[in-house]
């Protein structure tokens, strides 16, 4: 019988409970979600949340917020100032319950009324739960004709409320704090943070000024929305919106559940219609909600039944067309909601979304009313919308049969040599000796064959002049023989710039099967064209390859000189000079022929002996000059490609193939 160490009693003296502050400190995650950064960033919004809900009750139209150099924060507003003085209803001092009582503050509801009628901080943990995970935590309040201060250190308050007379300019409440790094494992909170918090604050706010000062740069940050959302959609649209910013509001009560309390109910929603951005923000109680719930759901099912209705009744859809999904409508759809209510369900205290039904079912009906109006009333502009929704949705449902099209082609791992036409394999299975040479056409392909290394060469033939990515759709790309023929022999999938065609995206750099891949067209202008298509595919469909130095050219000689029995070759009209003035004797010179016709051993020499050929890497240094380029040459700017071939095409008349 084995022996076992004796274990430890689990009896009825096992049981125990953190406390005061250990409450927060040992366990953060429980309330911000997280112990690592952003449960420090949510710590920090519990604080700036009590300021905002002052400020919305009519009290401050101005908060500032201090980034200090140390990791520590300020949050300064002009509120009425947290009460801290004794509280003759709890018997206890008013400082104790709103920094050490977790689920105790001003927000809940008792007879006398409501302090808050639409808060952000609901759950009177904020202050509390801050404090508690803080290294040190400085509270400064004017009110009553008085200026009160606090100081606490890991949780527990040090000197007990001091309180003076004093004039001031203004009421409020300046809280200074430092997270601590025994509570959260990242207290460096990025000024990006800050600046996106207080900007959808200002957006959700109207008229309330946020101030940031960043002592880590010495800049200072201003957010104000006078007209709170619609500006802020007007902002982010720019001229590029085909449709005016719509804005709705209204208020409403209800209940989620017949035995539920009533509650009240604000709503705003405003959106516009744009080509080119899309966005979709959901806040509540001012809080950012980045999983959406109860608004997310209703703003989906009112605009896809409302433009799905619209499009039924004025004959948009073809026979048998599918209707309408959301993603149809969000890829031109700007839209932000900015919902209030009295009693909130949030999934967890870190208020990332709402589930309230209520707010669902009245947040749904009420915008399907008021864009069956819009579209009524506004025949020119909802024409466009419907128009630009179809777009969508027929682009999208090509995008998939494309998916589908592309995933049976380029799948499966069958031997390539087996699968696509005249590709000649090398024998090495080492991905750092194996080169694919890219040929023009069949002739080139024999030669090729004949003066290469099979131990480490390979060889594909490129029949005729292959597409031109940069104006063909993803469809007509991915039927043609040639490009798709290609893409199997590289292995490595392909890279898609398309917002319907995300998951076409099968690019994975480590299935490549080659080292190098060598361009190897003839020295003349069709052999120049073809070059170009071919580059031009590689950086449409697998610009990732060009970036990592993998494509290459190979150099082709075009002039032979022969002198008794050696021969040089030139690969330019300098070269030729430079031979000719140090040859003495008879020479003869031949004008290089195409691929083809080089002998086997002259291929070699000349093309792809790795001692004597001349490669040239194509590796642009500038991403976006090489996007411009491509663009010019072989994309859709005529005039513009008219202009360059005037401004430059005398450089390059000695190339022209002209008798």
């Amino acid at each position: 019988m084995a022996n076992h160490a004796k274990a430890a009693e689990y009896n009825n003296t096992s049981i125990s409970s953190l406390k005061g502050a250990d409450r927060v400190r040992k366990r953060p995650a429980v309330i911000f979600g997280s112990d690592g950064l952003e449960g420090c960033e949510h710590s920090v919004f519990e604080i700036l949340s009590n300021s905002i809900d002052e400020a919305r009750e009519g009290y401050g139209d101005r908060i500032a917020v201090t980034r200090h150099r140390d990791g520590s924060i300020t949050v300064a507003d002009r509120g009425r100032g947290i009460p801290l003085d004794f509280n003759p209803n709890e018997k206890r001092y008013n400082w104790e319950l709103v920094f050490c009582e977790l689920y105790a503050g001003g927000k809940y509801r008792n007879n006398s009324g409501e302090n808050y009628e639409f808060s952000l901080g609901l759950n009177g943990l904020g202050s509390c739960a801050t404090q508690y995970s803080s290294e040190y935590m400085d509270v400064t309040v004017y009110r009553d004709d008085y200026r009160f201060d606090l100081h606490f250190e890991k949780g527990e308050n040090s000197g007990g409320l001091k309180k003076e007379k004093c004039h001031y300019p203004h009421t409020g409440s300046i809280i200074k704090w430092r997270p601590d790094l025994e509570v959260f494992t990242d207290i460096d909170i990025p000024l990006e943070y800050y600046q996106t918090t207080l900007r959808k604050q200002a957006v959700v706010n109207a008229g309330l000024t946020f101030e940031l000062h960043d002592e880590y740069s010495g800049e200072t940050f201003e957010y104000c929305y006078q007209n709170g959302i619609v500006d802020y959609i007007k902002e982010i649209g720019g001229e590029k919106s085909f449709t005016e910013v719509q804005f709705y509001a209204t208020q409403t009560k209800g209940r989620d559940r017949e035995d539920k309390p009533e509650y009240k109910v604000k709503l705003e929603i405003a959106f516009c219609f744009n080509n080119e951005i899309n966005l979709l923000e959901y806040y509540h109680n001012s809080s950012f909600l980045e999983y959406g719930g109860a608004p997310d759901k209703a703003v989906k099912a009112a605009l896809v039944y409302e433009i799905d209705k619209c499009l039924r009744n004025r004959g948009k859809y073809t026979k048998d067309e599918a209707k309408v999904t959301f993603a149809d409508v969000q890829d031109s759809l700007i839209l932000v909601t900015n919902s209030f209510s009295t009693e909130t369900s949030y999934e967890n205290q870190t208020k990332k979304s709402i589930t309230n039904k209520f707010i669902q079912e009245a947040m749904t009906e009420f915008l399907k009313e008021q864009l069956e109006i819009y579209f009524i009333e506004n025949k020119a502009e909802s024409e466009k919308i419907l128009e630009q929704v179809l777009v969508n949705k027929r682009s999208r449902e090509t995008a998939e049969k494309t998916r589908i099209n592309i995933k049976k082609k380029l799948a499966g791992n069958v031997d390539i040599t087996s699968r696509v036409k005249k590709f000649v394999d090398c024998r090495t299975k080492d991905l750092n000796r194996r080169e694919l040479y890219i040929v023009e056409g069949d002739s080139a392909l024999g030669a090729c064959k004949l003066g290469r290394d099979a131990e480490f060469q390979a060889i594909i033939p490129v029949r005729g002049k292959i597409l031109n990515c940069l104006k063909a759709d993803y469809d007509s790309i991915f039927k043609n023989d040639i490009i798709v023929d290609l893409l199997k022999v590289l292995g490595c999938g392909v890279e898609i710039k398309s917002k319907h065609n995300k998951d076409l995206n099968t690019f994975d750099l480590a299935n490549l099967r080659w080292n190098k891949i060598i361009i190897c067209t003839d020295a003349d202008v069709d052999g120049f064209q073809i070059r170009t298509l071919i580059l031009t595919m590689l950086y449409t469909l697998v610009p990732t390859l060009i970036q990592e130095g993998k494509v290459y050219i190979a150099e082709s000689p075009l002039y032979e000189i022969a002198v008794k029995d050696k021969s040089y070759f030139a690969y330019s009209d300098k070269e030729k000079v430079d031979i000719l003035a140090k040859l003495r004797g008879k020479y003869t010179i031949q004008r290089s022929k195409g691929l083809g016709e080089n002998e086997p051993e002259m291929m070699w020499q000349t093309t792809m002996n790795p001692e004597t050929r001349r490669l040239i890497k194509v590796m642009p240094a500038d991403i976006e000059e090489t996007q411009a380029v491509f663009e010019l040459l072989l994309g859709e700017n005529l005039s513009g490609r008219k202009s360059f071939i005037e401004e430059n095409g005398y450089r390059y008349l000695d190339m022209v193939d002209v008798s």
